[in-house]
């Protein structure tokens, strides 16, 4: 008998590791799969499971027969993962990676030679025909088109703009090139009357200038360590701050800077966040401009301070308040530094400058105020507070006297309309956000609302619930629009509807009358599930708006993963919590909260046109995992996560485990992609008219491959007169540009660090239209940090088409 050669021991060597593999692989899979089976969940891994091991088996004895079986394990994978999620390349994908990889291993001559066999021999040609049949579906899924809506918008309807066009509610106006607000005015349309920048000539912005602000993370600071500011232009100047709450001036022009603010702010490790969104601007009327603090910077800072400054030097405008700030811890209860500042610009209007303020989430029961103060904007005095805990008493509280501990608060930016009168406050929750069996009845009234308050007296005049008995920190994230509105289908006499458009984190757009609260598109309330936390409830309803971005309820198919491995450990998570619908009650066993905590919109909001009365939207879908930890003291810490006390609730019947539901392999989410889309809608009618899936996993993904799936942002949008829209907040460092009309991508450029912030729009001294981007990165998105403010626009010379 010969002597086996070297390369006959090889090919053996290669079976039986084969073979080994195949065997491991096969345990894993009747082990997970018999537990999801016994979840109630697919059969389907434990089948295949059973096939690899009767493959390990058969290639063990060398048998032809190895190859059949396990053709018979691709066309069934193949008949499953059609039958669950159709022609979708991105579903398709997780299902049948390994499955075609080990298909094409065992293909290979150096196995089929060694199994008494060639690849297109009789014995070979199942396997080969079920690796054909594979790619013919991979190719007929790459060609399936994405999910999402086609459409377009009616984009004929723009007057004729005036110079000093705001596009916003009368008394509000502001220089068409200027952005004098964080939302541009007090409405925060996040819109520009510029028309410069057109679909035509869009891919022709180049960079004309970057600063960078030299304020970069530090050791110590808190995981939430963002950029999201938007810098303000008046007259021929930027304002900005940055995320230790230094505040800036430049040139508008050209990036240089003018004069720079530090408000010397401590470090404090209590702080859960630390960032800046703007500063706010208030010009005196009829005052010499030239006369000091006659036109003004003010500044909220991080140890809860509010600074007024010269906006022509940067000094400290030392009539205001004491010395030029505002203690904001006067008249607060469970005084703790760290655990109480502004993240937000206060609102500004003509005589007022209000302001509210964050509290830590789910520290304590004993946490400050959310108390929203109103300030004489010359000299700092109170002129009223409401108080979400004891409303009725708008007085100045007088000294010695403290606000309602532990009450729902407003940390995101306010809005105004000076014409009616009314400030709209986006109303949080009571802390524990997760539970709540111990809610006041004042908390129950105003959590998760938008309120509108009297001017002059703060007074409430009407309250809109978004959530009933908010269990899922689905407070209301992002700044109220408003816009006036010409409805049709009313048939009102009146002329257009004086309307506030509320984004909100399940996905919601709900649309009101701003005079009144009432809504203009419908509104419906919707059973909830039921069964909360011992001590708790869950309301029997929720409202749900006729214009909606929510997403429907996910399913055990829409589970996702790099392989089949941690698709199969997403389909046990989501089988071992409790999941019934977007309003499941947290629970001791685990929640899936879907929409999760980063909501489908958070504090930037949606840029609404108001000549087009159309809304550009920027939703994201990340499902989150929340589980309820029994506390038994006040002294242990039962949640671990590198941040002091951060959701141990301490006071309270639970403390709460909190974070998105990842894949173990790449930490990519759950739920199969897209996870972020760009959308346009009709405010008029509630009609989508379009919606795409945005952004890659370029910088996410191990290999920075650009695939097109869809991902989350944090950020806000911006809509110019010239039908262009621009986005930065995707988890790629992009900002791009689309075509309000169609939604179809008009150009991108790449940005130095996540762009997490909402872009700008102003004029320039040299007369040509700018676009403004930040690129500082989010902590807790991962997103590379920086400190980059970078300004576009069209070439000096032959700029193109003026649109306006």
């Amino acid at each position: 008998m010969a002597e086996p050669t070297p390369q006959t021991r090889t090919r053996s060597r290669l079976i039986t590791a084969t073979a080994i593999l195949f065997l491991l692989i096969a345990l894993g899979l009747i082990g997970a799969g018999g537990w999801l089976v016994g979840l109630g969940g697919s059969w389907y891994y434990l089948a295949a499971g059973l096939g690899f091991l009767v493959t390990a088996w058969l290639l063990y004895r060398r048998r032809t027969a190895a190859l059949h079986v396990y053709a018979a394990i691709m066309a069934g994978t193949l008949v499953w993962a059609l039958v669950e999620v159709g022609f979708d390349w991105w579903q398709l994908a997780p299902r049948g990676d390994v499955i075609v990889v080990l298909g094409l291993w065992l293909w290979m001559p150096w196995i089929t030679r060694r199994l008494g066999t060639r690849s297109l021999a009789p014995g070979g040609l199942p396997l080969a025909a079920s690796l054909v049949l594979a790619v013919v579906v991979a190719g007929i899924a790459m060609a399936t088109p994405s999910h999402g809506i086609s459409g377009r918008l009616a984009m004929e309807r723009v007057a004729e703009l005036a110079p000093d066009y705001g596009g916003v509610p009368a008394g509000e106006g502001v220089p068409a090139g200027d952005w004098h607000a964080y939302g541009r005015t007090a409405a925060g349309q996040r819109y520009s009357p510029l028309g410069e920048i057109t679909p035509r000539n869009v891919d022709r912005l180049e960079v004309a200038w970057t600063y960078h602000t030299g304020d970069m993370r530090r050791p110590g600071d808190p995981v939430e360590t963002t950029y999201q500011v938007t810098p303000l232009k008046v007259d021929d100047t930027l304002y900005l701050c940055t995320p230790h709450n230094y505040v800036i001036a430049l040139d508008a022009g050209t990036g240089r800077e003018r004069w720079r603010f530090d408000p010397r702010v401590p470090d404090n490790i209590n702080r859960q966040h630390l960032t800046c969104r703007g500063v706010s601007y208030h010009a005196r009327e009829g005052a010499d401009p030239a006369t000091l603090c006659t036109r003004r910077i003010f500044m909220p800072t991080a140890d809860a301070r509010l600074i007024a400054l010269d906006a022509a030097t940067g000094r400290v405008c030392t009539g205001f308040g004491q010395n030029g700030q505002i203690d904001l811890w006067r008249g607060m209860p469970n005084v703790e530094p760290g655990f109480y500042y502004s993240t937000s610009p206060p609102v500004v209007t003509r005589d007022l400058l209000i302001i509210g303020g964050a509290v830590n989430d789910n520290v304590s029961v004993a946490e400050p105020s959310g108390v929203v103060r109103a300030y004489d904007v010359e000299t700092g005095a109170l002129v009223w507070n409401f108080d979400t805990g004891n409303p009725e008493a708008t007085a100045p509280l007088p000294d010695g006297a403290s606000y309602t501990a532990n009450s729902p608060n407003v940390w995101s930016v306010a809005s105004a309309d000076e014409e009616l009168g009314l400030v709209y406050l986006p109303i949080g929750n009571q802390p524990p956000d997760q539970w709540g069996g111990a809610r006041s009845e004042a908390a129950e009234r105003f959590s998760s609302s938008v309120t509108a308050l009297d001017l002059a007296s703060g007074r409430v005049r009407w309250v809109f619930q978004t959530v009933h008995h908010d269990l899922w920190d689905r407070d209301v994230p992002a700044q109220p629009t408003l816009v006036d509105l010409d409805m049709p289908a009313l048939d009102l006499p009146g002329g257009p509807v004086p309307a506030l458009v509320q984004p909100t984190k399940q996905g919601d757009l709900f649309v009101l009358d701003r005079r009144t609260g009432e809504p203009v598109l419908p509104v419906t309330e919707e059973p909830a599930p039921q069964g909360a936390a011992e001590g708790d409830h869950a309301a029997p309803t929720q409202p749900a708006s006729a214009l909606s971005f929510r997403p429907p309820p996910l399913a055990e198919s829409d589970m996702w993963g790099a392989t089949m491995f941690d698709q199969l450990a997403c389909r046990i998570r989501y089988r071992s919590l409790d999941y019934r619908g977007a309003y499941t009650p947290p629970s001791e066993r685990g929640t899936l909260v879907y929409p999760g905590n980063f909501g489908v919109f958070n504090w930037g909001g949606v840029a609404v046109d108001p000549e087009r009365q159309v809304v550009f939207a920027t939703p994201s879908y990340l499902a989150f995992v929340i589980r309820l930890i029994r506390r038994t003291d006040d002294e242990r810490r039962y949640v671990s996560d590198g941040e002091p006390g951060l959701n141990e609730n301490f006071g309270a019947p639970f403390a709460v485990d909190i974070g998105p539901m990842l894949s173990p392999v790449l930490g990519l989410p759950c739920q199969a992609p897209p996870w972020g889309y760009v959308a346009a809608a009709d405010l008029r009618t509630g009609d989508i008219a379009w919606m795409h899936l945005n952004g890659t996993v370029r910088d996410r993904a191990p290999v920075p491959l650009p695939f097109e799936m869809g991902v989350p942002d944090l950020g806000g949008p911006l809509i110019t007169a010239g039908g262009v829209a621009f986005m930065s907040g995707t988890i790629d460092y992009y900002v791009r540009a689309f075509d309000m009309a169609t939604g179809r991508r008009l150009w991108e450029d790449r940005l130095p660090a996540g762009g997490q912030a909402t872009p700008m729009s102003y004029r320039g001294p040299d007369g040509r239209q700018y676009l403004l981007v930040v690129a500082g990165g989010h902590g807790s998105l991962g997103t590379k940090a920086g400190d980059a403010i970078i300004a576009y626009a069209l070439p000096p010379a032959g700029g193109g088409d003026e649109g306006g």
